[in-house]
């Protein structure tokens, strides 16, 4: 018991840290101005922070007429999110399929057959390299918690028979989903929390807010434009540094930036950074000289899946898969400090840093 308290101390405290380094990032400059000279202009900031999806979640919201209720009922839908899609919830939907495996369909809600859908159709397009039945695996390394460790390989071998998107049956008309073998765990940790961040995003902009920022723990939705229509201004992580400093920022209106790098989650035996990204070839972490990977796009569902997709695809590989996906731009950054993009990217992003340099 002591260690799981101290677990989810250390948890909470490295999430307090992101939201700190986001308030910081979105918030800093005009600070600046504000304490220098109060602006009757300045717009009103409604915000709150919530702890879920074992992460820090702040929604901003820069609008007078946000209410208490609105942060209620954001948070219920992320409840609800959580209590669908989570592996580890006991009860979930997600951790109900997970134990019917082998057993024949099961029945799920919509939202949770769309995410699977999708990340099907993720896994089909990158021939597995973003691949939904990786659970055994996480399981196996567990990686992110106090008993974090190197699995044998013949414990890796055992897990890779239960992993495979192709052993997952799909029945639309009746809503269920069928894992064909026991033991078999899908993981939605790649793609959930992107779909969490557009279901906010929906509901901030059904409400009639025209201007918010939605950080769930470092995956970021800038709704709208910033007040006065202009660009919000989002950092992107140095992987060798910790939260807060960046290698270069975006300007967007309405996109969300997400990233995935080996900085996220990680631990060190022997000398040897184990990170959190598994390759579903091989069951160990994927090793191809990237340290990040970070995807701009409209849709967070898709910024989440490509960024694990492309990261695991590898940079040439990934170069050319985000080229097919003229709605996305993708930063790659690599152990030796170089970053290429995708030919949209450089129209709104600049590097700050000199350690980091631009490949042609």
């Amino acid at each position: 018991m002591k260690q799981h308290r101290t677990s989810s101390i250390r948890r909470l405290s490295a999430a307090l840290i992101v939201a700190i380094s986001v308030v910081l990032l979105f918030s800093g400059c005009a600070s600046k101005s504000n304490s220098q000279e109060a602006t009757p202009s300045a717009p009103t900031i409604k915000q709150e922070s919530f702890f879920i999806f074992d992460t820090i979640v702040t929604v901003k919201i820069y609008d007078s007429r946000a209410t208490d209720q609105d942060f209620k009922n954001i948070k219920g839908l992320m409840e609800t999110i959580d209590k669908q899609m989570s592996r580890t919830r006991e009860g979930s939907e997600l951790y109900n399929l997970n134990q019917h495996a082998g057993q024949g369909p099961f029945k799920v809600s919509d939202e949770v057959f769309g995410i699977i859908e999708t990340a099907l159709d993720y896994a089909e397009k990158t021939h597995g390299r973003f691949e939904p039945t990786i659970g055994p695996l996480v399981d196996l390394w567990n990686i992110g918690n106090e008993k974090a460790r190197v699995p044998s390989q013949a414990e890796i071998d055992e897990k890779l028979k239960l992993v495979g998107y192709d052993m997952v049956k799909l029945d639309k008309d009746n809503l269920t989903v069928e894992l064909e073998k026991p033991g078999m765990v899908v993981d939605l940790g790649s793609i959930a929390k992107g779909y969490a961040a557009d279901v906010i995003a929906n509901y901030v902009t059904e409400q009639g807010y025209k201007s918010a920022i939605i950080d769930l723990g470092g995956n970021i939705f800038a709704v709208g434009d910033k007040p006065g229509g202009l660009d919000w201004t989002v950092g992107i992580q140095d992987p060798d540094e910790t939260r807060g400093n960046q290698i270069g920022q975006a300007k967007v209106k309405n996109k969300t930036i997400v990233t995935s790098g080996v900085y996220e989650r990680y631990f060190v035996k022997n000398g040897k950074h184990y990170h959190h990204i598994l390759d579903p070839k091989t069951g160990y972490p994927v090793e191809n000289n990237l340290n990040s990977v970070s995807i701009v796009t409209d849709k967070s569902t898709d910024a989440d899946a490509l960024s694990t997709s492309l990261f695991s695809l590898g940079l040439e590989d990934g170069l050319k898969f985000i080229e097919t996906k003229p709605e996305a731009e993708a930063i790659f950054i690599t152990t030796d400090h170089k970053v290429y993009t995708s030919s949209g990217v450089r129209k709104y992003f600049e590097l700050t840093n000199d350690q980091y340099k631009f490949v042609e």
